[in-house]
């Protein structure tokens, strides 16, 4: 919620590295993670949160109902996650296009709304743990801001993202956006 958009997703690249020591034999390449967000195929009934004005001491939420469709591309090494939601007087209609790079072993998000009908810059993150943490960087109200989007399953039926910003290299955190999905439907993912 930069400036009156909607969440849009950037903050630090973190870049990972393989490293071979000379004389030895190549590091292994890391597990492959092209099928981490198979648990996100499906229809989602969603409940969001969205906090108005992020990084101001506001303390005003909007809540919104809807759903987001996740649909697998290239085998499940990409998938399509369309979210509309209605709140308060609007209608939200966001884009989520996520991309796994067999070279990094990292996913890329591409977020864009109908509003503006163009992504965003890219945001990269791995999963960790069972959860995804996406981040980038952009302006908000004149200054350079991280921007961190998490995603997780909580068990097969259900899953959370939240979308939290920092104003000060990452030492502090303010979450703005938080969505619950509750599955409706499982959609099969090609292999």
């Amino acid at each position: 919620m930069i400036a009156g958009r909607l969440p849009l997703v950037a903050g630090a690249c973190l870049a990972a590295a393989h490293i071979a020591c000379i004389g030895a034999t190549a590091v292994p390449a890391a597990r492959d993670s092209s099928h981490d967000f198979d648990f996100a195929m499906g229809t989602w009934k969603t409940h969001s949160s969205r906090l108005l004005e992020p990084l101001t001491g506001s303390s005003g939420w909007v809540e919104m109902e809807g759903v987001t469709v996740v649909t697998p591309v290239w085998g499940g090494r990409g998938n399509l996650a369309q979210y509309e939601a209605d709140g308060p007087g609007r209608r939200v209609q966001l884009l989520a296009l996520r991309l796994y790079d067999p070279q990094s072993g990292q996913w890329n998000i591409n977020f864009a709304t109908s509003a503006r009908g163009t992504f965003a810059v890219p945001a990269y993150g791995e999963f960790k743990n069972g959860r995804i943490d996406f981040f980038d960087q952009e302006p908000l109200s004149r200054r350079m801001i991280l921007v961190r989007f998490s995603l997780w399953p909580v068990d097969h039926d259900t899953a959370r993202s939240e979308q939290a910003f920092s104003a000060d290299g990452g030492q502090t955190w303010e979450v703005n956006w938080i969505t619950e999905y509750k599955r409706i439907q499982d959609r099969a993912v090609a292999r």
